[in-house]
């Protein structure tokens, strides 16, 4: 036999040695053994937060529309509501009443709620402001179409009583860009049968000097007409309002007199 052949034999016999032996080693290896660690901690800790499950509209109670809902542990603010710290707030906080309007899924916080013992106006009243209703109807506040939170002018119209006027009614912007707090409402039936909205009193949110402003024009006008405006104008500065009605020279001593649609002043005895 050809040396070649014996060294290819041997290096067969030697490749199936080997093959079986490594076959052999596998077999003997034990099955892994399923080893339970016990319940695992998620990835992201969680907590508790109280929610709103529903929307909710301004002046609206809450009832029925909290629940609780996990939350990322790291992105619970502060002001939302925990069932850790307060494990009984679902049952504490039915019945109470939304300050603003709030939204489903949006976290509950105490400060959009109208608190113990506070009426619902002013707590929604900012600080600094006054809250004056004055008498409005269906054809003074643009066909019944303003509602809270819209904008609005103030339209005074009176008589002039001037000699040699050639216009009997004098029309003047009295307050510029108003937040209407509220709009009573009350279902009446219009000429053709259908049920509608109107609105006998606007609340309107003031400052003391509009306030005082108002309250005139009130006594001076024949009627007093809204006019709505447009959410875009809600930052806009209001200008040229109708100060002369209580500002007057403000000299001491003088009381503002208010005849026949006219404003004078005169000496007050002291």
């Amino acid at each position: 036999m050809a040396a070649s052949r014996l060294i290819i034999l041997g290096v067969a016999v030697a490749a199936a040695g080997g093959a079986g032996y490594v076959a052999k080693n596998m077999a003997a290896v034990p099955p892994p053994v399923a080893v339970n660690a016990g319940p695992q901690e998620p990835a992201v800790r969680l907590s508790d937060v109280l929610v709103l499950s529903g929307d909710v509209p301004m002046g609206a109670p809450v009832d029925g529309h909290l629940s609780w809902q996990a939350w990322p542990a790291d992105g619970v603010h502060a002001t939302f509501i925990t069932r850790s710290a307060e494990p009984d707030a679902l049952e504490k906080l039915q019945g109470s009443i939304a300050r603003v309007a709030m939204y489903g899924g949006e976290p509950l916080r105490r400060s959009k709620l109208v608190g113990d013992g506070q009426s619902f106006m002013s707590s929604i009243l900012p600080g600094g402001k006054r809250a004056v209703a004055t008498r409005i109807a269906a054809d003074t506040s643009a066909g019944g179409f303003i509602l809270p939170n819209d904008f609005v002018d103030v339209i005074m119209t009176r008589r002039n009583d001037a000699e040699n006027s050639n216009s009997s009614y004098i029309t003047e912007t009295v307050l510029k860009n108003i937040k209407v707090l509220a709009i009573d409402q009350a279902i009446q039936e219009d000429e053709e049968g259908r049920r509608v909205k109107v609105g006998e009193t606007a609340t309107l949110e003031l400052t003391p000097q509009q306030a005082e402003i108002i309250t005139v024009a009130q006594q001076m006008a024949e009627r007093l007409t809204l006019s709505l405006r447009s959410v875009a104008d809600a930052q806009e500065l209001a200008d040229g309002e109708a100060d002369y009605l209580v500002a007057g020279s403000g000299r001491r001593g003088t009381v503002r007199l208010i005849k026949a649609g006219e404003v004078s002043e005169v000496g007050a005895r002291r």
